[in-house]
């Protein structure tokens, strides 16, 4: 989408104006109808989706459209709160959630303070099922574990009241690529073919995090869409 810089002017004067810089350390953008309108779009809520990430400098909110059509637009962003339960229901109330009801993506850390649940290595510690973390044994052979009915708090790890329905929660696709590589690069002999050839397919990587299964985004789609890698990889390994 192209747009003129009037347009650009109009509405970062209107995410300025909207916003409340001393508000619990959080500059917020409370009117998201008015900026979209500043910048010639149409507000749909539906169409577009509320991202929520921290890292050791900042927390932040975008707005992410569904189908990529229009650019993200920033709706928040602090340099006090800390990545907690008690920061994110701050976030939210700021960004006037009830009113939008977004559907809602972020890292696993992010999800869990969205459902209340408890930190750390947890017993259950999925928000779609009541997946053990403790029961090993099951981990490989048993496939259907029972559906959240209800967040009580106090049970099953859950220590603070939900902020959104289960439902608006989107999976993060980035962090499920990773972590499936993370795994499948874990379980490859460290002396194979296939751990060599990630060595040299990917030379900026250390040794030590070719072995950890350490990457990023872009190196898990240049290795996927390599025709030689595949070659390199066992009968199992193929399976896996």
């Amino acid at each position: 989408m192209k747009v003129c810089k009037s347009q650009i002017r109009r509405s970062v004067t209107n995410l300025f104006a909207a916003s409340s810089p001393c508000q619990d350390g959080l500059c917020v953008c409370h009117n998201v109808t008015s900026l979209l309108e500043a910048i010639g779009i149409a507000y749909n809520q539906n169409e577009w989706r509320l991202f929520i990430d921290n890292s050791s400098r900042s927390l932040k909110a975008v707005l992410l459209h569904n189908g990529n059509k229009y650019p993200s637009l920033p709706l928040a962003h602090s340099v006090h709160l800390k990545e907690d339960y008690s920061s994110i229901k701050t976030l939210l109330d700021a960004l006037k959630y009830d009113e939008n009801s977004w559907e809602v993506i972020g890292d696993f850390k992010m999800v869990a303070f969205l459902m209340g649940l408890q930190g750390g290595f947890t017993k259950f510690l999925c928000f779609l099922c009541l997946w053990d973390s403790r029961d090993t044994k099951a981990h490989y052979h048993r496939r259907d574990w029972p559906q959240w009915t209800e967040f009580s708090m106090g049970r099953n790890n859950v220590k603070w009241e939900p902020l959104v329905d289960p439902r608006t929660v989107l999976m993060p696709p980035l962090c499920i690529k990773l972590g499936l590589m993370k795994q499948f690069v874990r379980a490859v002999h460290k002396e194979s073919a296939a751990c060599k050839y990630i060595q040299d397919f990917c030379p900026k990587l250390s040794e030590a995090k070719v072995k950890a299964g350490v990457f990023i985004g872009p190196q898990i789609k240049k290795i996927l869409e390599c025709n030689e890698f595949p070659k390199k990889l066992t009968r199992k390994e193929k399976a896996a």
